[in-house]
């Protein structure tokens, strides 16, 4: 009785991290006969285990979440052992008995793994609104597949259609890191392969996104490292930008109120507005935030920047204020 008892729970273990298997390959595995193994199935199917029969030639698998769980691998050592799928046949003679049943077991928590990363990923991006962008018609979104691929930490391979439609579209590898939000889109955070770099892309951007077999460990580092003088999504290629700026009282305590990135000094002065001091490494992303609070931020330093944003300002007046345009405006809006 005890050794029926252990190859059926063998046999759970083996169906779990290969679905399909043929009653001929459990009886190999479990050194039995075809018909144990189908007493084995009638015997399980009485105990409620949701096993089921997918057909002549198409093997064994489950049809719920039941899973039992092994002992609790992590990503990478899973990986490591899903290689030796292809070897096992050879070494299996070198190796103790244990091993296979070890080896059945990290690859019956990794397929169980799959299927809640994938419920999981499904989830998230049912839940997520985004934009559309204006100009183009609607495209697949494919949030769900960067998530998991994210969360199994598998490189994903697809076509990547840049901003301009000059520029060529190129067919990437990536190892997706994380996701950053940014107003109605996402951006992914991963190693570009081609450019052998850590780079962001706009997610709205990817077609055809297909998760390749070959698995990558995050490094903390690079990611850390990016996100260091990061104001927004996108690096500065190492130049860093100091920016001194006061924003009115009115304006304080939105501004205490931001999520950011990186951490600003921040002075509370006497009159309740605040000085606002960051390093950033890209300035463009940092002045285009900036611009939401008109007249409430200025720009103390640097002095290059104050000047840009006063140009800027002038060229605003000439758009909106100047008499003649407004004439030209007017004109404009009268019926034919």
């Amino acid at each position: 009785m005890t050794d029926r008892l252990i190859r059926l729970m063998r046999i759970i273990t083996i169906v779990q991290a290969n679905p399909g298997i043929l009653a001929r390959e459990l009886a190999e595995r479990c050194e039995t006969s075809e018909r144990t193994i189908y007493r084995d199935m009638e015997a399980l199917s009485a105990m409620h285990i949701p096993i089921t029969n997918l057909g002549h030639g198409k093997g064994y698998t489950f049809i719920s979440n039941f899973a039992l769980y092994p002992p609790n691998w992590t990503e990478e050592e899973a990986a490591a052992f899903s290689m030796l799928s292809g070897v096992m046949d050879k070494i299996k003679p070198m190796l103790p008995a244990a091993f296979e049943r070890a080896y059945e077991k990290v690859m019956a928590s990794t397929h169980k793994k799959k299927i809640e990363q994938a419920h999981i990923a499904q989830q998230v991006s049912n839940i997520i609104r985004l934009g559309r962008q204006a100009d183009r018609e609607e495209q697949p979104y494919f949030l769900m597949p960067i998530i998991l691929a994210s969360l199994s930490q598998h490189t994903i391979e697809a076509e990547y259609h840049p901003l301009s439609h000059e520029e060529e579209i190129s067919t990437l590898r990536i190892d997706p890191y994380c996701l950053i939000p940014q107003e109605r889109r996402f951006y992914m955070l991963g190693y570009c392969h081609y450019r052998s770099a850590v780079r962001t892309f706009r997610i709205s951007r990817f077609r055809n996104v297909r998760i390749l077999p070959h698995t990558f460990s995050k490094d903390k580092m690079e990611v850390e490292s990016f996100f260091r003088n990061t104001w927004g999504v996108e690096g500065g290629g190492g130049s860093a930008t100091r920016f001194v700026v006061r924003f009115s009282p009115e304006w304080a305590g939105a501004v205490r109120a931001e999520e950011l990135f990186v951490k600003p000094d921040i002075q509370q002065l006497s009159d309740g507005s605040l000085l606002f001091e960051v390093v950033v490494n890209n300035e463009n992303e940092f002045l285009n935030w900036l611009k939401k609070f008109g007249p409430g931020a200025e720009i103390l330093q640097p002095a290059a920047q104050r000047k840009q944003f006063a140009d800027m300002l002038a060229s605003w007046v000439r758009l909106y204020v100047e008499p003649e345009h407004s004439h030209e405006v007017a004109a404009s809006k009268e019926p034919q």
